[in-house]
């Protein structure tokens, strides 16, 4: 292989495997938060700025 071959040869596998490396990566990334097990550390997480509202007053 040369060097042009090489380069579209990866960019090919870039443009088709990538992408849907990527979307299946964004998927999974975007559900995470709403799985079944991650209600009570959501509520913890949002909650999270009101903790020690009263130190130091």
């Amino acid at each position: 292989m040369n060097e042009h071959s090489t380069y579209e040869f990866l960019r090919q596998l870039a443009d088709s495997w990538g992408l849907l490396a990527m979307a299946i990566l964004w998927l999974g990334l975007a559900l995470w938060p709403f799985r079944p097990g991650a209600k009570q550390r959501n509520r913890e997480a949002a909650n999270l700025i009101f903790k020690d509202q009263n130190d130091g007053e």
